[in-house]
């Protein structure tokens, strides 16, 4: 019995963990909190820990979890830029990922979130139900014809591509490791970073977040933008500089911006704050721009994407055992 702390859990991460683990020998400690040096003496007694994006396990983290025994650390993410994996190796911690999982859940989000901020239907639902049935200010473009940026090619940035072409629009893509085959048979155009940004109407991240990715949009990338660039963030928050954007916006130049993702989102996006006031700044300054949508980090949340996600992670830990190979492609550490 592979016994496992499973940290900033909420009801739909534990339904799946338990729907995958029927027939596994696992025995779930589920915490609420997210994981750091300070909570991480809650998970003594455990051989592994399952943790998510905005787990803080940085190197006095791991350590303490290696001091109390812990052998595994299993995220239940495609990121893995909070894990100190040098100090990881060096403490001798196994740590893995859920490499691949519906690559069509980030992608049609990113879409979703392009088709409310393009046709304003966030404002047009909340005019509704004040009974304004007026149309002014809610002029939304035509995408047929238009030019889409789709900045990393992986398998949700591909299926975003697809899902734009279908709607008639000239695809140029940008990524250190193109796909040429897949873009030659879908009528996707490679090119540079600049020359995307020049020549885009709509620009949807798709790229994880590492050294060169940080602040791949920022006030040099934005000024470059045509005006009224449509920006989509589904990947990771600090691959845009929020400043910057907030400067961009407030010139009038961007013509509107959709984020699920947010590069302070930690202790933010997955709770509820209503009965708070927002100590964000920045993220209150954005919320109040009329052409700015955010959503809280929930563009892997659907069913499909949340079982792919707990088998993988279940897969991992009883790999812990010896009695089963790790997923392939999962292991980090």
């Amino acid at each position: 019995m592979i016994t496992t702390a499973v940290f900033d859990t909420k009801p739909y991460d534990r339904e799946a963990l338990q729907s995958a683990s029927a027939n596994a020998a696992v025995k779930w400690h589920f915490l609420e909190f997210r994981l750091t040096e300070e909570t991480a003496p809650l998970a003594n007694g455990a051989q592994a820990v399952c943790v998510f994006v905005n787990d803080q396990l940085d190197r006095s983290c791991l350590e303490a979890l290696a001091a109390q025994g812990v052998k595994l650390v299993a995220l239940r993410c495609t990121g893995f830029n909070n894990v100190d994996l040098a100090a990881a190796k060096e403490l001798k911690l196994t740590v893995t990922r859920v490499q691949v999982y519906s690559p069509y859940a980030v992608a049609e989000h990113a879409v979703a979130l392009l088709l409310t901020l393009n046709r304003k239907v966030h404002r047009a639902f909340n005019r509704v139900r004040e009974l304004n049935f007026s149309l002014y200010g809610l002029e939304g473009m035509d995408l047929h014809g238009k030019t889409a940026g789709v900045v990393g090619t992986g398998k949700s940035g591909r299926v975003a591509a697809e899902i734009l072409r279908g709607f008639g629009m000239k695809v140029l893509a940008c990524d250190p490791f193109p796909s040429r085959d897949w873009a030659a048979q879908h009528g996707v155009e490679y090119v540079d970073l600049s020359s995307l940004t020049e020549h885009s109407d709509v620009i949807s991240l798709h790229v994880p977040l590492t050294p060169e990715t940080k602040y791949i949009i920022r006030r040099e990338t934005l000024d470059r933008m045509k005006p009224g660039t449509l920006l989509i963030n589904v990947s990771r928050g600090a691959l845009i500089d929020t400043t910057a954007l907030i400067e961009a916006l407030k010139s009038g130049r961007l013509g509107g911006v959709a984020l699920d993702v947010y590069e302070e989102e930690e202790g933010i996006f997955f709770e509820d704050l209503s009965g708070q006031v927002l100590q964000d700044d920045e993220l209150a300054r954005l919320l109040t721009f009329p052409n700015v949508i955010i959503t809280a980090h929930q563009g892997f949340l659907t069913r499909e994407a949340l079982a792919d996600i707990a088998r993988t992670t279940v897969a991992n830990l009883e790999a812990l055992t010896g009695g089963k190979a790790f997923v392939e492609g999962s292991v980090l550490a």
